[in-house]
């Protein structure tokens, strides 16, 4: 099953490429928010922003309300346990805290 994980931009670490480190539950890990900037949202107008984040991309801009139900219903799944232990494995591998 693929997922999109709700997640919230914390900083901007390449506007040119462009990558973000994104917090999910905790997680965090960078990932390309090319799929949501524009000239009205530039890279640097991200922080703060939440995303649902699929495969390494940010995939589209939601509310923080709707993150936060999105996140407990997956909690209460338990699907966001698997995803999250892959993402903890990738950061420690990757050296990145």
């Amino acid at each position: 099953m693929c997922l999109g994980i709700p997640g919230q931009i914390v900083e901007i670490r390449d506007p040119a490429t462009p990558m973000a480190l994104v917090d999910v539950a905790g997680v965090r890990r960078e990932v390309n928010i090319a799929c949501i900037i524009d000239d009205e949202h530039p890279p640097e107008s991200c922080i703060g922003e939440w995303v649902l984040v699929h495969v390494g991309f940010a995939m589209s801009r939601i509310d923080p309300e709707e993150a936060r139900k999105t996140l407990a219903l997956l909690e209460e799944l338990g699907e966001v346990q698997e995803e999250l232990a892959i993402m903890r494995e990738t950061q420690e591998l990757a050296g990145q805290r």
